[in-house]
Order: structure tokens, then C-alpha cells, then sequence
């Protein structure tokens, strides 16, 4: 069991029952799943250009993303329907608590001018999103052998029914908003 996962069980599940006053354990809002979505939109162009990034977000996350492809086409972008666009990847159980506890750790202090996460991230139904700008903060990207900096996003789906809620969840995983 991940070390974040043991800490939600043990620690963090009372504590957010007496927050919020629920009497059921199953009530308590938990993390769902991370998706992690890399855009590489010169990948219309030059197919090659996605495997880097493809590369590079297969090793953040720990599995092998999935191509992600347009879905219509746009004139003024050169882009027709089904080019390849970016990539993603849906993290969940034990995968998704350890890229949790490193991005938490290891990635968000290492960001250049870090002063914490806006606390208004949220979409109103207890998700989460937050973009890096390059991919470089995280320890398995060799700095060396990267050809370019690329940001991607995460969002972090709770089972959370309002911000409050998911809010609260993330504190206890140590995520650093600004108060």
C-alpha cells in the first residue's frame, strides 16, 4: 500500500468525517483518479515530434500514456480529424498515490518562483487542475536529454461533492495553496 494511501486510511478518513460531520466512512471524499495530458500540437505537422513528449510523460506517470487525436478538423491550425495532437494518462490506485506523494514532495518545491497553489483551482464539483510549466521538475526527466520544454496538466478527480470538500482532502495530502 502507498505511503499517502495509508495516511488517507489512518489519519486523514476521521479527520474529514468529524470536519464535515458524516456518519458514513463511504461519505468521505477520496482521490478517484489523475490524469496527466501533455498537448504537442507541432505533432500535426511532424509525427516524430510526439515521441519525446510521449517518451517523457510515460515516465513521469509510470505507464504508457495513450495518443490523444483531434476530433475535427481545423482549417487554421492545419488540422485535419484523427492527426495526433498530444498525450495522456489516467492514473489510478497504488500508481496514482505514489505521482501524488511525488509531485506533492519532490516536483511542486522544485518549481522556479513557487509560492503555492491557487486555492481557486477547482471546477465547483471537487476537481482539481493545475498546469507545470516544464516537465524538467520532476526527478525521472534527465535533464540532459530533453529537446524541449514542455508543460502538461494535471487534474485530480475526487469523489468530492463541493470545493470545500476536495479542498480539505488535498490539505491533508500536504498539497501547499496559498492562503
Amino acid at each position: 500500500m502507498a505511503r499517502l494511501q495509508e495516511h488517507f486510511e489512518k489519519v486523514l478518513k476521521p479527520e474529514l468525517m468529524s470536519e464535515f460531520g458524516l456518519s458514513n466512512p463511504m461519505q468521505v471524499p477520496k482521490l478517484e483518479k489523475i490524469v496527466l495530458n501533455m498537448g504537442v500540437g507541432i505533432a500535426s505537422q511532424d509525427r516524430k515530434k510526439i515521441d519525446a513528449p510521449f517518451e517523457e510523460l510515460g515516465l513521469i506517470a509510470g505507464q504508457r500514456p495513450v495518443m490523444t487525436k483531434a476530433r475535427k478538423s481545423i482549417a487554421n491550425f492545419k488540422l485535419r480529424e484523427g492527426m495526433v495532437v498530444g498525450c495522456k494518462v489516467t492514473l489510478r490506485g497504488d500508481r496514482m498515490y505514489e505521482f501524488m506523494d511525488r509531485m506533492v514532495n519532490i516536483a511542486l518545491p522544485r518549481v522556479r518562483d513557487f509560492r503555492g497553489i491557487d486555492p481557486n483551482c477547482f471546477d465547483g464539483r471537487g476537481n482539481f487542475a493545475y498546469g507545470f510549466k516544464e516537465q524538467i521538475v520532476f526527478p525521472e526527466i534527465n535533464y540532459d536529454r530533453i529537446d524541449e520544454i514542455r508543460g502538461f496538466s494535471v487534474v485530480i478527480c475526487t469523489t468530492a461533492n463541493t470545493d470545500d470538500q476536495a479542498r480539505a482532502l488535498l490539505k491533508g495530502f500536504n498539497v501547499p495553496f496559498v492562503n
